[in-house]
Parts: structure tokens; sequence; C-alpha cells
């Protein structure tokens, strides 16, 4: 992938949506959008905030957080850094 964020964004790739529930198959218009993901590339900061987040951290985030986008096919979010809610270890 060819796109650096600018400041203190990410760019993040949602995990992948549930397919089923309890032997429950999912419509694709029930799934809930994921809430967890991956980070895929990240900005150099800014004066007022140090970048803590790094390429490879698996993240939570708000349910309406960041702006949906599409490269080489493939759906990501962008958003700022202060958007992401955890970090899973």
């Amino acid at each position: 992938m060819n796109i650096k964020p600018l400041a203190d964004r990410v760019i993040i790739k949602a995990a992948a949506a549930e397919e089923k529930i309890g032997g429950i198959i999912i419509p694709d218009t029930a799934k809930e959008k994921p809430l967890k993901g991956e980070v895929i590339a990240v900005g150099g900061g800014s004066k007022d905030e140090e970048m803590v987040l790094k390429e490879g951290d698996k993240v939570l985030y708000g349910k309406y957080a960041g702006t949906e986008i599409e490269l080489d096919g493939e759906k990501f979010l962008i958003m700022r850094q202060s958007d992401v809610l955890a970090v899973l270890g």
C-alpha cells in the first residue's frame, strides 16, 4: 500500500464481521461493523500529540470513528489516534 497518513492519523484495516452466531447465519444487512482492527500505517504525530500507535497494533475503536476509504479494492478506516480506545495485548 502506498499511502502515508498525516499528523496524528492512522489507517486501520477492520477485522472481519462475524458470519454466524450459534449456528444462525447472519445476512450482510444485519451484520454489525467490527469495532476492532489492525493498524496498517501511522502518521508522524503532531507537536501536541506524540504517536504511541505503531504498525501491526491490534486496536479497539468507537462505533462511528473514522472515515471509510477504499484502496486497491480493500476497505480501510482513517482516523485520528485519539479516536482509538485501546490497544489489545
